[in-house]
This record gives C-alpha cells, sequence and structure tokens, in this order.
C-alpha cells in the first residue's frame, strides 16, 4: 500500500506515540473522576485527544496526498540546533549553572540571548530586527512576570545586584 502522504503519516505516528506516552504516564498520578478530578486527569486527557488525533491524521495519511506522494524534505538541523541551543542558553543565563561556576545572570540576559540565538537558525539575520524583538520581548517578560505575577526570580545578573 502507498502513501498518499508520507508527511501526514509520520506526523500522525509522532502524535499517536506522544499522546500514548503522556496517556500512559499520567496514569501514574491519581486520574480521579470528572467531577472530581485529580492531578492525572488533564494529562491523560490530552494524551487521549493527541493519541486519536494522531491516528485520525495517520489513517487519511493513506488516501489523500499531493500528487507524488507528498514527500518528507531534508532535515532541517541548522533551525533545531539553534533553537534548541537558545533554550539551553535561556535556562543557564536565567539562573546559572552553580556546578560550572557560571553565575545567573537573570531575565533581561537570557531573553537577549535567547532571541539572538533563535534567530541565527534563519538565513539572513538582521541584527536590528532582532534587538527591536529582544528589547520588546524582554521589557513584555519583565513587565508581565515581575510586576503584574510578582514572580521571585533574578530580573538582573547576580554579580551587579550583589
Amino acid at each position: 500500500m502507498a502513501l498518499a502522504s508520507q508527511k501526514d503519516f509520520f506526523s500522525g505516528l509522532m502524535f499517536t506515540t506522544v499522546g500514548g506516552a503522556f496517556a500512559w504516564g499520567a496514569t501514574s498520578f491519581e486520574v480521579g473522576t470528572a467531577a472530581r478530578m485529580g492531578p492525572g486527569y488533564f494529562p491523560l486527557m490530552l494524551g487521549v485527544l493527541l493519541a486519536i488525533l494522531g491516528l485520525v491524521i495517520t489513517v487519511q495519511s493513506l488516501s489523500k496526498g499531493g500528487p507524488d506522494g507528498d514527500k518528507i524534505g531534508a532535515f532541517a538541523w541548522r533551525p533545531l540546533m539553534f533553537v534548541i541551543g537558545a533554550n539551553l542558553a535561556f535556562g543557564v543565563l536565567l539562573v546559572g549553572l552553580p556546578s560550572l561556576g557560571v553565575p545567573a545572570f537573570g531575565l533581561i540576559v537570557a531573553i537577549y540571548a535567547l532571541v539572538i540565538i533563535a534567530s541565527l537558525a534563519q538565513p539572513g539575520f538582521r541584527p536590528v530586527a532582532t534587538l527591536v524583538l529582544a528589547t520588546i520581548l524582554a521589557a513584555g517578560s519583565y513587565l508581565a512576570f515581575v510586576k503584574l505575577l510578582s514572580l521571585q526570580f533574578p530580573v538582573w545578573p547576580s554579580f551587579l545586584t550583589n
């Protein structure tokens, strides 16, 4: 049986696998009932819904798709590495890494690093647009998380505030 859409087939399998894993992992918590939900209820329902969605996409991939089978293209390594690296840098810069002697640089520096590193994933890096985006995101995050929600985490580098 030929696949009408390789993209849909493999994304459906991925959704089914991830949804099944979440549903299975949620059973280790108390699930409860719809009237009295436990901590495992929401992840279980989300996992089941994701698995069902994956099955529907997988079945549909067998019947409809592009004329050439909607083949999967080359793997995009550059965006993957830069986006994962940006998230890792954000986590390390936000709270530091004492085991390696890296101090906490705080929210503002971490957001600038996140935006700059992630923007390198796209060919044609535009520094001015990236810095404007980082500034807006840093200001908005400071306002939302520190001022409005009163969350307690470092905003500026620890060596400047001590």
